[in-house]
């Protein structure tokens, strides 16, 4: 029996050529030819697994370990998630067997003053300007609260739908209105893009700057450099008429607008701006050439000098 896997996962999909994402439910997905197929009551839908970076899946489906396997081959991120997307249960591997992305991102939010200009160029990134050196995170926050505020009523004047705040019964999810519902749901969306393209390239979704204390607190970081330009005049101006089904209107309609902003293509590069990141991007690692190479061994740095002086270095 032929063996078509990738060996070398250098030669995977990038994930800035990917399309968004796929949400499905009450669905049957195997392997199809060298992609996936979704079976339901309409009949059997093949998706091209190489091109997709993020597939949710919601309640009612079933997936078999060689469509498994299809989509860990091509870099698409699995996700199990609630109904509509609006609740996250696990996720899959990314594509990179490297760690070196995510020891930087350890190493940044390790020391406060790292941490700081971290923080620093997120907000600088929001705002489209440069930030006084002197100011703190109080009054970042306070300067974001304000941008986001501006944002939903500029949302709001522009679209005529009325708003009265953030605020939904997170137990209830069908009693939010129209603006409160599509707002979850497209942020949901963006999270998971975000979530897949975090993973995809080797950093950790936990290790956040701005948010902390969750296991996606990266991905809120990262999508919150988005929302106000993106999710935001999205979910209002479908909320202006909600149709009976508002949340798949609103994955609908995130799936197009991600693909007419390029957004797959800019959020890792936005991440490593963040991070403070050089050097090129599409540098290979050696644990990426070969997925069986052993990992390598610690040595403190002052042991490491006193080796290369012994040998004459």
């Amino acid at each position: 029996m032929s063996d078509n896997r990738i060996k070398d996962l250098h030669l995977l999909p990038k994930f800035r050529d990917s399309l968004s994402f796929l949400y499905v439910e009450h669905v049957k997905i195997d392997k199809h030819e060298g992609a996936i197929a979704l079976h339901d009551a309409t009949g059997m839908t093949p998706v091209p697994a190489a091109s997709l970076a993020v597939l949710m899946l919601g309640p009612g489906s079933n997936i078999t370990h060689s469509a498994i396997m299809v989509l860990a081959e091509n870099n698409c991120l699995v996700v199990w998630c609630g109904e509509e997307n609006v609740r996250f249960y696990a996720c899959g591997m990314g594509g990179t067997r490297s760690a070196q992305r995510l020891i930087h991102q350890a190493k940044m939010a390790s020391s406060e003053d790292t941490r700081l200009e971290v923080v620093k160029r997120m907000y600088c990134m929001r705002f489209l300007e440069d930030i006084p050196p002197d100011v703190t995170v109080n009054q970042l926050r306070g300067m974001e609260g304000s941008r986001v505020r501006t944002a939903y009523a500029k949302a709001s004047a522009e679209s005529g739908v009325s708003w009265s705040g953030r605020n939904y019964d997170r137990t209830n999810w069908g009693s939010g209105d129209p603006i409160n519902r599509a707002l979850s749901a497209a942020n949901s969306c963006l999270y998971g893009l975000c979530h897949a393209a975090i993973l995809s390239a080797g950093y950790s979704p936990a290790i956040g700057f701005i948010h902390v204390g969750k296991q996606l607190s990266f991905v809120y970081d990262i999508a919150d450099l988005y929302k106000v330009d993106i999710t935001v005049p999205l979910a209002f101006k479908i909320s202006l008429n909600p149709p009976q089904d508002i949340e798949r209107a609103v994955r609908l309609a995130c799936r197009d607008i991600f693909r007419e902003t390029k957004l797959v293509s800019k959020i890792i590069p936005d991440i490593r701006l963040a991070l403070g990141e050089t050097g090129g991007e599409d540098e290979p690692s050696p644990f990426d050439m070969d997925e069986a190479k052993p990992a390598d061994l610690w040595t403190p740095a002052n042991e490491i000098a006193e080796n290369a002086a012994a040998d004459g270095g």
